[in-house]
């Protein structure tokens, strides 16, 4: 399939509209199970566009989710605001953004950059293979 990820306003987040389309098998984990769920059914040829509401996408934004981290965890890092860092937690690593740094703690938020945003999914149906028909 083509596809497309975009903001309500238009801006692109990703698309492989201009390249070979996306390949994939319903349930593999390549696609969130909310965005799996809009193409069954679908056959070759559609083309549609769909709005997913933010709890369906990449979740909504959770203040809960910003947190102040001591600044010497950073070593001798120049933290600028927007930049991103991974962090260890006990399922690997976290990547969170940094939102204010401060002179004794950097102010990072984990939510996922695209939480609280609805997102316009476009699809276009190339081929859908007999094999990941069940």
């Amino acid at each position: 399939m083509h596809f497309s990820l975009a903001l309500e306003s238009g801006e692109i987040i990703d698309s492989n509209f201009d390249s070979q389309p996306a390949t994939f098998t319903l349930g593999d984990g390549n696609l969130l199970p909310s965005f799996e769920a809009i193409l069954i059914g679908l056959k070759v040829g559609d083309q549609r566009e769909f709005i997913v509401a933010p709890e369906n996408a990449f979740g909504q934004h959770n203040p809960e989710n910003i947190q102040n981290i001591e600044r010497d965890q950073f070593g001798q890092e120049d933290l600028q605001p927007g930049a991103v860092f991974s962090f260890q937690n006990g399922d690997g690593e976290l990547p969170g953004v940094i939102i204010a740094v401060g002179s004794d703690q950097v102010r990072v938020d984990f939510n996922h950059p695209l939480a609280g945003r609805a997102i316009v999914f476009r699809v276009d149906i190339a081929d859908i293979a007999p094999d990941s028909i069940h």
